[in-house]
């Protein structure tokens, strides 16, 4: 018998490197002192083809840029920007095969084209699909956070938990953000909303909110990124929050400790999070930062050196949020590279992979809840069960549910019913929501040609539907939420 049993995956501990930022040729002359400056790094932002064109050089073809330059006139939900950071990630030294950068030209634009961090950071139009780019029941708030809104910018979806939109702007904009709605520059294609009040009288309101109602004990600060909000006023509104008797835990929610790690190794900003945990400490109140990331190139020294640098501060934990898209990590290899260069070299905790949203033109990057529940399954029994990531399907109207715990599920018509056990603001108290059922899609290019043949006949039927339930449901909660206000 072999003293070691052959595994479908074979963990190898990959020392972390972090990118030479000099292969692009804009950044050739680039020092340390500048790439590790957080002003250099929001300085120098790519947010248009020409910027990204004056960093790459001849690396890419003319025909990368016309596809990008589509894709943003086109299909984009979000803006173009990218921090350097994240940027130098792409076609990364991790990435090379047999340790060799690919040739400027073809060759480097073809493994440009694979990048799993340039799917989601720059989608081009080649990338979405052109027979369902987006699913008839796709909507740009897709998980109806404003319909629950409490105060502007709060909401209020779980019994004991809120979520606290603190602006509407991160240092850089992912393609799949499921906040498209509202965080971020208008596109082509997607018109934003704007935040109405001003931020001291948001900020303001949300905290009455949160002394008025005890039920409540943890609050996600996020946006947008807080990384985006200067650090005095996050500081001054946490001091404030901190002192609401009925809070006991705190999540910064930040993909900035990944894309733009030097933001929380500035002195300004490590110090006033050692002031903030500290209080927490003594207050006996949980602090956390939640990161996003999708990529085992993406967690370079820099970023562990980020997360221990919070731990020191006196941050109970960094967590991982990542966002399971086809094409990035979709693979158990993918999740587990990724899962172990987190927990062995940054000391961050894999917490969740969320499904992605059905926002539109997202059809490209979502997979089916079979594959999820496979991938879960294929996650058990390597990493230890406290950094066991759980798949989980943010299902409209009702939050996060682990893939397994679905109720029922069409696979010929990707349909799958969901239960829940709580209600919101939307649901009055007559609804036995244990009862009721919520629905969730699969991308419909996953499906059987029968499944496939039936959308075809209902798409303009499926298209009235939703409209209409979502406008009905919005003014239910607008309703609600004046009511409870009140």
């Amino acid at each position: 018998m072999s003293a070691q049993t052959e595994q479908p995956y074979a963990y190898r501990r990959r020392h972390l490197v972090e990118p030479d930022w000099t292969r692009f040729p804009g950044w050739r002359e680039v020092t340390t002192d500048q790439w590790e400056d957080v002003q250099w790094q929001r300085v120098n932002c790519v947010k248009n083809t020409r910027q990204l064109k004056r960093v790459m050089g001849d690396l890419l073809t003319d025909d990368f840029y016309a596809d990008l330059e589509r894709d943003q006139a086109e299909r984009a939900t979000m803006s173009m920007l990218v921090t350097p950071q994240m940027l130098s990630t792409m076609v990364s030294e991790p990435t090379w095969v047999d340790g060799h950068a690919p040739d400027a030209g073809e060759e480097f634009t073809a493994a440009w084209y694979a990048d799993s961090v340039r799917r989601y950071m720059l989608p081009v139009f080649s990338d979405r699909r052109t027979d369902w780019s987006s699913h008839p029941y796709a909507t740009r708030d897709s998980l109806h956070e404003h319909d629950m809104w409490v105060a502007e910018g709060l909401t209020h979806r779980y019994p004991t938990k809120v979520l606290a939109e603190m602006l509407p702007t991160c240092p850089q904009y992912c393609g799949h953000c499921t906040r498209m709605d509202l965080v971020g520059n208008s596109t082509p294609t997607v018109t934003k909303l704007k935040l109405a009040g001003k931020p001291v009288d948001r900020h303001t309101a949300i905290l009455d909110y949160l002394r008025a109602t005890p039920s409540v004990r943890d609050v996600v600060v996020s946006g947008g990124d807080v990384a985006n909000m200067p650090w005095k006023n996050l500081e001054a509104w946490l001091d404030e929050l901190l002192d609401i008797e009925n809070i006991r835990d705190v999540r910064l929610a930040t993909k900035a400790l990944m894309g733009m790690p030097q933001h929380w190794l500035a002195p300004e900003t490590v110090e006033g999070v050692s002031r903030v945990a500290a209080k927490a400490r003594e207050r006996g109140v949980g602090l956390a930062i939640h990161t996003h990331v999708n990529a085992a190139q993406s967690v370079t020294p820099l970023v562990a050196k980020a997360s221990r640098t919070m731990l020191d501060a006196g941050v109970r934990d960094v967590r991982n949020q990542g966002v399971l898209m086809r094409g990035v990590n979709d693979t158990s290899v993918q999740l587990l590279d990724l899962c172990f260069a987190l927990a062995d070299e940054a000391m961050i905790t894999p917490y969740y992979f969320y499904m992605c949203d059905m926002i539109p033109f997202s059809e490209h990057w979502r997979v089916p809840l079979a594959h999820a529940q496979h991938l879960q399954h294929s996650l058990l029994g390597y990493l230890p069960g406290f950094a066991t990531p759980r798949i989980v399907c943010d299902v409209p109207f009702v939050g996060k549910r682990w893939v397994h715990q679905v109720d029922t599920y069409d696979t010929e018509r990707g349909v799958s019913y969901w239960r829940k056990n709580y209600r919101t603001s939307i649901e009055g108290e007559d609804l036995d929501v244990t009862s009721a059922e919520y629905v969730y899609y699969d991308p419909i290019d996953t499906l059987p040609p029968s499944g496939q043949d039936w959308w075809r006949q209902h798409t303009d039927d499926a298209a009235e539907l939703v409209l209409a339930h979502a406008q009905e449901q919005a003014a239910a909660s607008r309703q609600a939420s004046v009511d409870q206000l009140a």
